[in-house]
C-alpha cells in the first residue's frame, strides 16, 4: 500500500497527506497543507471498498468515521485538481500490476460494514410517487433544528444560492444582492400582493414587504422554519403585511400579482412539474410574474437516459435531500410554455452558487464542534461532505441553476420594460 501511495506522490502533487490505521503519515506530494490528512482507520475498511466498491459504501464509512479528513474538508483535497494536468486521470496512470498486488490481500481479509444509521427512512414507494411524502421529506433536511442551520448561513437565513457583485464580496452581501434581485426581476411595487412558495424562514417575504413595500404570503412544510419565521416577521414589526403558514402549495387559494419559488422546484419531483406550474398559473393575474430559481442537471440526448440517475445522484437523495430531484433547464422551459407561461429571461448563477455553498463548508467547518453538538458527528460529516460536494459540483459544471423569470402568457404586451436596465441601475 506505501508503494502505491509514493507512486500517486510521484505522479500527482497531491495537498495532504494519507495515514493508515496506526501508521505515520504519507504525504501525497511536496506542497502539502500541514495537518491536511485523508485518514483510513482500519484495514478492514479497504477490504470492505475492494469487495463492495460503492459511493454508498464510501459515504457510510465517512459517516462513521472509519475515513476521514483531518484538518480540512473535501474542498482542500481537492484545491488545485481542475488546474494541474498531473492530477487528472491519475488511476490511468498507475501500475495496475502493482495495484491488483497491494489489493489482494485486502480482497480476502476481513470487511467492515459501515453500519451507518443517518439514511433516509420515511415514506418511499408509491406514497413518494403520488407526490404525498413531502412532510416527510422536509422533516429530514430542513427540522434539523435552526441552531444548526445558523452555524453556516447568513443573518438572512438565506439557504439558497447568493448573487456575488463582486467575487470577493462577503456572503451577507451577495445574500442581500440576491434578495433585492429578486425583487427588482419581478419588478415588485407597492401593494403587489406577492406569493412565495416554499418560504424558508421568511427572508424575502420581509425583504420585500419591508423595501418594496408589498403584501406578502409564503407558505412552507417546516415547523421549524414557521415557528422562527414567525419571530422574525414579529420583531421586523411587519405582521400586518407578512404572513406565513405550514401548507402545502397545491391547497393555496387566491390570486397573486408575482409568484417567487426559489429553491423549492427541486423537491416536485419530475412526474409533477405539469401540476406545479399549472397550480402557479392558476394562482396569477394576467401578465403576473413568476420568478423560478432551481438547480439543474445537464440536458442528455433523450428524456430516458436524463432520467438515469448516477450513484452519486441517489447518495444524496438517501443521507441529505430525499425525494430531491432536479430538471435541465430546457425541459423546464418547455413545460413552462405548455402550461401557459411566456418565458422573458433565464439567468445562469452556477459560479454563484459554488462560491455559496464553499462559504457555507467553510463555515460549518469552523463551527464543526457546535455542529456535532446540535445533530450529532454522523450527520456533521455527511453535511460538510454534502457542502463540500455541491460546491464542486457547481463548480465544474456538472451542476447548474438558473432563475426564469416567465408571466402568465395573455395577447398583446407583456408589460415589462424593453430591456434589462432597470434591473441594474
Amino acid at each position: 500500500m506505501k508503494e502505491i501511495l509514493a507512486d500517486i506522490a510521484g505522479i500527482a502533487d497531491l495537498p495532504f497527506s494519507v495515514r493508515l490505521w496506526q501508521e505515520e503519515p504519507i504525504a501525497l506530494g511536496q506542497s502539502v497543507t500541514p495537518g491536511l490528512e485523508f485518514t483510513i482507520r482500519s484495514p478492514g475498511i479497504i477490504s470492505d471498498l475492494v469487495r463492495h466498491p460503492t459511493i454508498d459504501r464510501l459515504i457510510g464509512h465517512y459517516a462513521t468515521g472509519g475515513i476521514a479528513i483531518e484538518g480540512g474538508t473535501l474542498l482542500d483535497l481537492a484545491a488545485g485538481h481542475d488546474d494541474d494536468p498531473r492530477r487528472k486521470k491519475l488511476f490511468k496512470k498507475l501500475d495496475k500490476a502493482k495495484l491488483l498486488k497491494a489489493g489482494l490481500p485486502f480482497l480476502v481479509g476481513k470487511g467492515e460494514s459501515p453500519n451507518s444509521q443517518t439514511s433516509f427512512t420515511g415514506t418511499t414507494g408509491e406514497v413518494a410517487a403520488a407526490g404525498k411524502a413531502d412532510q416527510d421529506y422536509i422533516r429530514f433536511h430542513y427540522d434539523l433544528s435552526n441552531d444548526f442551520y445558523r452555524l453556516f448561513l447568513d443573518p438572512q437565513m438565506q439557504y439558497t444560492c447568493g448573487y456575488f457583485p463582486s467575487w470577493d464580496a462577503s456572503l451577507e452581501s451577495a445574500q442581500e444582492a440576491k434578495l433585492d434581485m429578486i425583487c427588482r426581476k419581478l419588478r415588485l411595487v407597492p401593494g403587489d400582493r406577492l406569493l412565495d412558495i416554499g418560504c424558508g424562514w421568511g427572508g424575502l417575504l420581509i425583504w420585500a414587504a419591508k423595501h418594496y413595500g408589498v403584501e406578502a404570503y409564503g407558505v412552507t412544510l417546516s415547523q421549524e422554519q414557521y415557528d422562527l419565521g414567525q419571530e422574525r416577521i414579529k420583531d421586523a414589526g411587519l405582521s400586518d403585511r407578512v404572513t406565513m403558514e405550514i401548507r402545502d402549495f397545491r391547497d393555496i387559494d387566491g390570486t397573486f400579482d408575482k409568484v417567487s419559488s426559489i429553491g423549492m422546484f427541486e423537491h416536485v419531483g419530475f412526474d409533477h412539474h405539469k401540476a406545479y406550474f399549472r397550480k402557479i398559473h392558476a394562482l396569477l393575474r394576467p401578465r403576473g410574474l413568476l420568478l423560478n430559481h432551481a438547480i439543474t442537471r445537464r440536458g442528455k440526448p433523450t428524456l430516458k437516459q436524463f432520467r438515469k440517475k448516477k450513484k452519486e445522484y441517489k447518495a444524496i437523495t438517501d443521507y441529505i435531500f430525499p425525494g430531491g430531484e432536479v430538471d435541465h433547464i430546457g425541459h423546464s422551459l418547455t413545460m413552462m410554455e405548455s402550461n401557459g407561461f411566456e418565458v422573458h429571461d433565464v439567468e445562469n448563477w452556477r459560479e454563484h452558487y459554488a462560491l455559496t455553498s464553499q462559504h457555507w463548508c467553510r463555515r460549518l467547518y469552523a463551527n464543526r464542534e457546535a455542529a456535532v453538538a446540535a445533530i450529532g458527528p454522523e450527520k456533521t460529516r455527511l453535511w460538510l461532505l454534502y457542502l463540500a460536494g455541491v460546491s464542486l459540483g457547481f463548480k465544474r459544471g456538472s451542476i447548474q441553476i438558473f432563475q426564469t423569470i416567465a408571466s402568465k402568457r395573455t395577447k398583446g404586451a407583456s408589460g415589462l420594460p424593453p430591456t434589462r436596465a432597470d434591473l441594474y441601475e
